[in-house]
């Protein structure tokens, strides 16, 4: 499975509105709705609020990956905003988030779900990956960076 399969252009918000968490889940889960035709859209803020509570996703410097576990999807789904002023998060160092990657997974699928968080992390641990996908201006440029560090990553392998 790969990152860019998880996040295509339709799933993907460049310029997002928000200024707080709140506002932030809100925004990315209208644009999954919308795109996927879902009348989810309580069910989805629910698990994302109740993952949440447990521990900000806001993980490192202006990066945020909420995630909630939902039978409202039937496979592995994210949507990802690019945040061009910074978004009040409550994270962990204290900073604002500029990319929010959020991903849903159906309740059964545990082991995707953790797969494609370490694959995730495993991209954020070049800062550059973040520099060019905070530059991205519209979804198809932001889809085609991820892709390109996701083949240099398993060439690596």
């Amino acid at each position: 499975m790969f990152l860019y399969e998880i996040f295509p252009p339709e799933l993907i918000k460049v310029g997002l509105e928000a200024e707080d968490k709140e506002e932030a889940f809100e925004e990315l889960v209208d644009q999954f709705c919308q795109a996927e035709k879902s009348t989810a859209r309580e069910e989805i803020l629910e698990a994302l609020k109740d993952r949440e509570s447990k521990m900000s996703t806001g993980i490192q410097k202006g990066i945020a990956i909420p995630h909630g576990r939902t039978n409202a999807v039937e496979e592995v789904r994210g949507v990802l905003g690019i945040s061009r002023q910074g978004i009040e998060y409550d994270a962990l160092d204290g900073n604002p988030v500029y990319l929010l990657f959020m991903i849903l997974t159906p309740q059964k699928d545990s082991e995707k779900h953790l797969r494609l968080l370490k694959r995730l992390m495993e991209l954020l641990d070049n800062p550059q990956f973040y520099t060019d996908l905070v530059a991205q201006k519209d979804a198809q440029g932001a889809r085609g960076v991820m892709r390109k560090y996701e083949d240099i990553l398993i060439a690596m392998d």
